[in-house]
């Protein structure tokens, strides 16, 4: 069931109501009320209390590539070529590490079948733009070419993220597509992405106060993590303001309503289908941004994590 939620105005679903309001009586206030070091602090917290338990796998390893680590989660004990999920976190570039998308990835592994290796890229306002990006693509090239180190015989990869890690993973898989000779990536989930830093939605305009992330806090986020002067619909900042290639992998993207990044994710997904790019869209009413990462105590965010599951199993099913 869904109800006006007496604080923003906005339709809430009840399974997210009872965390909302919780966050709200524990003093809780937009992200973009804290400093850097709290904030980070915060979302740590927040994410070990609602985020999903941690599946037990066969193997969980931490290595370290250049200044950045990264986790490879395997849950099987053998195997011969497989697709490999590349995951690639949320939290505005500025705050999130692998402990607060652990569970999240667990399950992804679990459910799929298939290893996760997840990127601890470089954070903001230490390491601003493009630090974030240049480690991204560090970590998929370590994937394709470090076998001997992680030792999975990586057939395909899926490019998966939240938020800012869905704008990593959407740059990526731009990037590589249109790439002399790209890398066999042959999917990519944008859960929630950022996908525009012109904030030009109406989204942003609807979605102001009441939520942990609104609109003022994405101009946070971007102001921490561009330095001055950047050119902010440049394709590896906003891609859904580049000229899409022809040959992106299928992809999956879910929005939320109470988000200030719904509508510029469904227009990304309307301009990945334009390009010819196989599409699954889903949009949720009643939910927040942060659902992934709150799918411990949000039994929609459980399902809609199940649901990408899906895609990615079907994706490297179909994949040579």
């Amino acid at each position: 069931m869904i109800s006006p939620d007496p604080f923003s105005g906005r339709p809430v679903a009840d399974d997210a109501a009872i965390v909302l309001d919780e966050f709200r009586a524990a003093g809780g206030r937009p992200f973009h009320l804290y400093d850097v070091d709290e904030v980070r602090e915060r979302y740590e917290q927040g994410c070990a209390r609602s985020g999903l338990g941690g599946d037990r796998l066969h193997s969980v390893a931490d290595h370290t590539i250049e200044e950045f680590g990264v986790r490879v989660y395997e849950p099987m004990s053998s195997r011969g070529p497989t697709p490999v999920v590349l995951f690639l976190h949320g939290g505005g570039w500025v705050m999130g590490s692998l402990d607060t998308h652990d569970g999240l990835c667990r399950r992804l592994a679990v459910l799929a079948g298939l290893p996760v290796v997840a990127v601890d890229y470089r954070l903001a306002p230490e390491h601003p733009y493009p630090a974030a990006i240049d480690d991204s693509r560090a970590a998929l090239t370590w994937l394709l070419d470090g076998r001997d180190v992680h030792g999975l015989d990586v057939s395909g990869v899926v490019l998966t993220g939240d938020s800012a890690g869905g704008q990593l993973a959407a740059v990526l898989a731009i990037e590589n597509a249109d790439a002399g000779e790209p890398l066999p990536v042959i999917g990519q989930v944008l859960i929630y992405p950022i996908t525009d830093l012109t904030f030009s939605t109406e989204s942003y305009q609807r979605v102001t106060e009441g939520f942990p992330l609104v609109a003022d806090t994405m101009a946070w986020f971007a102001d921490l993590y561009l330095l001055d002067g950047t050119d902010r619909t440049a394709a590896p900042i906003s891609p859904a303001l580049a000229s899409l290639p022809h040959g992106l992998p299928p992809a999956y993207v879910l929005t939320v309503d109470n988000d200030p990044l719904a509508d510029e994710g469904s227009l990304f997904a309307s301009a990945l289908a334009r390009a010819g790019t196989e599409v699954e869209y889903r949009h949720l009413s009643g939910y927040a941004h942060g659902l992934f990462t709150s799918a411990g105590r949000i039994p929609r965010g459980e399902q809609e994590v199940a649901r990408v599951a899906a895609f990615i199993r079907d994706v490297a099913a179909s994949s040579p």
